[in-house]
């Protein structure tokens, strides 16, 4: 089965009242067109043989053809110049613009009036309002869908304030255990710091009495000396004075 694709645009035509409506068909390798301005209806169904002649004389492959008609026929290109304009009995004549490699070309499509404009504007409507109920469900589902991710976004804004809050009290619990082991660390290393202090004094005054201990011996030591020295001194002098007072004596007796 041929793939086949629709549209409708609405067109707003250059120094014209009122917008018209264009239905599209899509094939491969043709296209039919349904235009209405609400009262009047036109029809433009371009054959295989007639689009292959014009993408001939484009030098387009048929398929490119198609697809670019269908692409400014679906929407309206800001930059093209539409046109539909009267042609002979009663038909009109569709046209738009576009550019290609620099060079500004126009397509036109004849288009003959439709032999029953009130059905074929029915089904224009027919079709608008599918695609309007189409669009409604589209827009309802999208909607819900929004709604329940607004819901799961919520949910994992909470979940995350949540766990900001738990990793923030993690965080101050562990640093106040660090703090307190560092400040005990700090008062045991303060604790060794002064006993260290005080067996450093404790080994300087330690020296510092065996050094007095050792002078005080040495002193006393030559003190004794000088007083053995001293009564033998005076020992010799009293032997020396023996003979002086003899002699004194024994002259006194001869004296006599």
């Amino acid at each position: 089965m041929e793939a086949t694709s629709h549209t409708c645009l609405k067109l707003e035509i250059p120094d014209a009242t009122d917008p018209i409506f264009v239905k599209g068909t899509w094939f491969q390798t043709h296209f039919d067109l349904s235009i209405t301005d609400g009262l009047n209806a036109w029809l433009c169904n371009a054959s295989e043989e007639q689009v292959k002649d014009r993408a001939a004389l484009w030098d387009q492959p048929v398929t490119e053809y198609v697809k670019l008609a269908e692409r400014y026929l679906g929407f309206q290109q800001p930059g093209s110049v539409y046109g539909f304009t009267d042609a002979a009995d009663g038909c009109k004549r569709l046209s738009w613009t576009f550019e290609k490699e620099g060079t500004k070309l126009e397509w036109r499509w004849k288009c003959g009036s439709a032999p029953n404009s009130k059905k074929v504007t029915a089904g224009i409507l027919d079709f608008l309002m599918d695609a309007n109920i189409r669009l409604s469900d589209e827009v309802v589902t999208k909607t819900q869908s929004f709604e329940r991710l607004k819901v799961e976004a919520e949910k994992c804004l909470a979940q995350s304030e949540r766990f900001k809050n738990e990793k923030l009290e993690f965080e101050s619990a562990i640093y106040a255990k660090f703090l307190g082991v560092l400040n005990s660390k700090k008062s045991k290393l303060r604790e060794l710091r002064d006993k260290l202090s005080k067996q450093a004094v404790m080994g300087d005054l330690q020296q510092e009495e065996q050094s007095t201990d050792k002078t005080e011996s040495f002193d006393e030591g030559s003190d004794d000396d000088k007083s053995e020295e001293e009564p033998a001194k005076d020992i010799t002098s009293t032997s020396k004075g023996v003979p002086a007072s003899r002699a004194r004596g024994r002259k006194r007796i001869s004296r006599k």
